[in-house]
């Protein structure tokens, strides 16, 4: 860190982060953690999404922290995470459960259940307006009451549709194994299906769709529409944990989740079955339909290419690169002083010049009787210099 390497680092530090709390103390007083979340509900749900935790007012702390940068904000989410202890561990969640809020359906005309397009843009017009209210179109308002939420109950996914004509691949079997918990371990090549399904719903969002979108552009540049939404999905699912004296299970509250299926009509080039259809698929905390688009297209492609060495390697970038937490913090390691190891290697390419120039000289001594010109030594770098007094 800066304290330990300059005289006054500490001082310029403190200044710093003083210069952050004068801001804050000056333009947020009026905003309490309630507003927040009610203001910025997507960025609150990717935080706690990215950071692991389920706590809209923790999350909402950490954004104000942070001054509403995403990536701090999950950097304290995930530090504040590991101070806390386990008490429980929840039952497996049912999706089927779910109260839905929004659910859209591409691939069916008329699906079992309802099609809510609930609380979304995606239909309106991309003009930057100053007001509280979006420019819609003028529409008739219909006699009678207004509708009414569909009531939540099962309903046939678009799998169980595929299921039900033999069309669809069978997944079930020997991968059914206990669930792989990147908490606690890090998770290794080659990866089971729970990892890396865990690993992108705690990923940064950006970091999969850009994945996404390179894995469907072919090399003229143009997408392959290899893959076709069956489901997106974003509502309240219930937790349970089992009571420590009964053993029943006991519903301690809900959480929000977007959740996606992918279908893709498989291929036989690959040894597929071209009758057949698998299906990827992704949750994750919030809502956040872009993350588990990409990511349950990136699962069909996980499980179609495991094994081989497109397959490995799509592992590896899914595993090891997708966490913002990580990425963000290389990079922002560079702002610290690297002026030792810098003017090290500095010193070494110049010596090294030094040297071939030597050698050169005594080449065209040999030829020629004349020596080259002289070269001139490199002067101090200035910035290997200790820096006096630091400040902000």
């Amino acid at each position: 860190m800066y304290a330990g390497t300059n005289k006054g680092g500490t001082e310029a530090i403190v200044a710093a982060e003083r210069l952050v709390l004068d801001r804050r103390a000056r333009l947020d007083s009026g905003l309490t953690a309630d507003a927040v979340v009610e203001s910025f509900p997507l960025a609150i749900d990717r935080v706690m999404g990215e950071g692991g935790l389920w706590d809209p007012d923790t999350a909402a702390a950490a954004f104000r922290q942070a001054n509403g940068d995403l990536s701090e904000a999950v950097h304290l989410i995930r530090a504040h995470r590991s101070t806390l202890p386990r008490v429980a561990f929840s039952d497996p969640i049912d999706p089927r459960e779910m109260e839905l809020l929004r659910r859209v359906v591409s691939t069916q005309r008329r699906p079992d259940g309802p099609i809510l397009l609930g609380e979304t843009v995606d239909y309106t017009a991309r003009i930057l307006h100053d007001g509280p209210d979006l420019p819609l179109p003028v529409v008739e308002e219909r006699d009678g009451p207004p509708p009414e939420h569909p009531a939540d109950g099962p309903f046939r996914r678009y799998r169980d549709y595929l299921a039900d004509r033999g069309v669809l691949v069978d997944r079930s079997g020997a991968e059914d194994e206990e669930p792989f918990d990147i908490q606690m371990v890090a998770p290794r090549l080659p990866a089971h299906r729970s990892a890396w399904l865990s690993a992108m719903a705690q990923a940064d969002t950006g970091a999969l769709i850009t994945i996404w979108y390179q894995s469907v552009l072919g090399p003229d540049g143009y997408a392959a529409e290899a893959v076709t939404l069956g489901e997106v999905r974003h509502g309240r699912l219930p937790v349970r944990v089992r009571h420590p004296h009964t053993g029943e299970p006991v519903e301690i509250g809900r959480v929000r989740v977007s959740e996606t299926e992918a279908v893709a009509h498989l291929g036989e080039l690959r040894g597929e079955d071209p009758t057949t259809y698998d299906v990827g698929y992704a949750m994750a905390f919030g809502h956040n339909e872009r993350k588990v688009i990409a990511a349950a297209s990136l699962d069909v492609s996980l499980v179609r290419f495991k094994g081989s060495e497109t397959g490995r390697r799509l592992e590896q970038i899914v595993l090891h690169t997708t966490d913002g937490l990580a990425a963000s913090g290389f990079l922002e390691h560079l702002k610290l002083p690297h002026y030792v190891t810098f003017q090290s290697g500095l010193d070494a390419a110049a010596a090294a010049r030094a040297e071939a120039r030597a050698e050169l000289d005594r080449l065209l001594a040999d030829v020629t009787g004349a020596a080259a010109e002289p070269v001139a030594e490199p002067g101090p770098d200035p910035v290997a210099e200790p820096v006096e007094g630091a400040t902000a």
